[in-house]
């Protein structure tokens, strides 16, 4: 390994190895990889896709059991605005993120969001999930 390397880079080779994604070639920092998983809209879109059937969701779909695990912790149900807060919130700011991540893929044209991640997304995701304030 190259001395000259900065303090906090991780190795490519490395990321690729741990991620496990389906021969998808993955040159991501781990830096963007733990901003992606930073957010609590981001951790409930990869575990509701994690826990989905061939790890894909319509989008629809996904945006009702983000809707359901980010609501306020007052409402006793998920009410039509919070839906479309998150519903936009999803389209704009937490999809292209995971996106460009290269840990899910979202086709516009079908509606269906996949996740494509590895290993390394799956055990980030375990390792946080502890300490999510949801219920």
């Amino acid at each position: 390994m190259e001395e000259s390397r900065k303090l906090g880079e991780r190795d490519i080779q490395s990321i690729d190895e741990r991620s496990g994604s389906s021969g998808r070639e993955r040159q991501i920092s781990a830096d963007t990889i733990l901003s992606a998983v930073a957010n609590e809209h981001r951790r409930a879109i990869l575990d509701a896709l994690d826990n989905a059937s061939e790890n894909t969701l319509a989008y629809d779909a996904l945006v009702d059991r983000v809707a359901d695990r980010v609501r306020d912790k007052n409402a006793e149900r998920v009410s039509d605005e919070h839906r479309q807060r998150v519903r936009i919130a999803l389209r704009h700011t937490h999809l292209p993120k995971l996106e460009a991540a290269q840990i899910i893929d979202y086709k516009d044209e079908t509606g269906h969001v996949q996740f494509v991640g590895g290993e390394l997304e799956r055990d980030l995701l375990t390792l946080v999930e502890p300490y999510d304030v949801h219920e």
